[in-house]
């Protein structure tokens, strides 16, 4: 075998390695994240424990909770709403909320504080709605 050979070799099996551990890497992960619990000690996406307080939730705002990957929105004092955190159009998660929009920094696209339906495009599909449950001055994901 020549030298120029042999290297084909090598590189050929260290491609195909390469390529094997890539694709085992690039797996769907998200029943890992969905056991993982959250860093800053609040309620897991699945729900259970207290997400926020009402007092947290500006009128005509709100706040993204982005390890539970939901948003909370107060569209009008005393109406709690809450949406994924997740922009519709490509996935990047939502950033803020002001004047009752929901905002994603990547592409601009705006959402409405009340229903989550789309405000500004280029997303075209609303933020799903989750369902939370308040209770007193706790907000917890149901």
């Amino acid at each position: 075998m020549t030298d120029s050979t042999r290297r084909a070799v090598i590189f050929s099996a260290g491609g195909a390695g390469l390529a094997a551990v890539l694709s085992a890497c690039s797996g769907d992960d998200s029943t890992a994240t969905s056991e993982q619990a959250p860093a800053d000690g609040q309620a897991a996406a699945g729900g259970g424990g207290e997400i926020a307080k009402t007092s947290d939730i500006p009128v005509g705002g709100g706040k993204v909770f982005k390890d539970q990957d939901v948003v909370i929105t107060q569209p009008e004092a005393g109406t709690f709403k809450a949406f994924s955190a997740t922009c519709t159009h490509k996935g990047c998660p939502v950033g803020s909320v002001a004047d009752n929009e929901i905002v994603c920094p990547c592409h601009k696209s705006k959402f409405s504080a009340k229903d989550g339906s789309v405000t500004n495009p280029p997303a075209s599909k609303p933020l799903p709605e989750k369902k939370i449950t308040v209770s007193g001055d706790s907000i917890t994901l149901a």
